[in-house]
């Protein structure tokens, strides 16, 4: 085992990058004249994030400038969990509750560990540890093979290649 070479393939998300994106959509949100007077808002509560306003298209419309904002920081929508993605009534306003997806759920390592058997290069081991997937191989052109396979893996959760060695 000394001679194989190997990588980690995770879903991690930087919170700062996700909380400076939250504060730049409520700023805009704040400052914009077409979110004036519809009580629109944006906030953490706990671990969740609570989009707010009053009506459904407004918070559509609140979660478009999150999204735009998440995507300037580097992170992907797939880490974003919008659960059905359709505002609920609450009252007199409309809320939409979504949080941030961190880990490989069992079902996605099983996804890529099966997809890497299947149409991966021979001799390319995977191992499934916690929230993460372990990929090892003697070769490192096999494990750089077994990268672009992935990027072009369509799972439901944003990945990263971590611990190459």
């Amino acid at each position: 085992m000394a001679n194989e070479s190997s990588f980690d393939v995770v879903s991690k998300v930087d919170r700062q990058e996700v909380d400076n994106a939250l504060n730049q959509a409520a700023k805009e949100i704040a400052q914009r004249y077409d979110f004036k007077g519809v009580g629109a808002s944006i906030a953490w509560s706990g671990e969740t994030i609570v989009l707010v306003a009053n009506s459904a298209d407004r918070v559509r419309a609140v979660l478009d400038v999150f999204e735009t904002k998440l995507i300037k920081r580097g992170i992907s929508l797939k880490s974003l969990d919008l659960g059905d993605g359709e505002p609920k009534p609450s009252g007199k306003e409309y809320r939409l509750v979504t949080s941030i997806k961190e880990g490989l759920s069992s079902e996605v390592a099983k996804q890529l560990a099966k997809l890497v058997r299947d149409e991966g290069p021979k001799g390319v081991k995977t191992q499934i540890q916690g929230d993460e997937l372990r990929v090892s191989a003697k070769s490192r052109d096999d494990l750089q093979a077994t990268i672009a396979l992935l990027k072009g893996a369509d799972v439901d959760a944003a990945l990263q290649f971590v611990n190459y060695r």
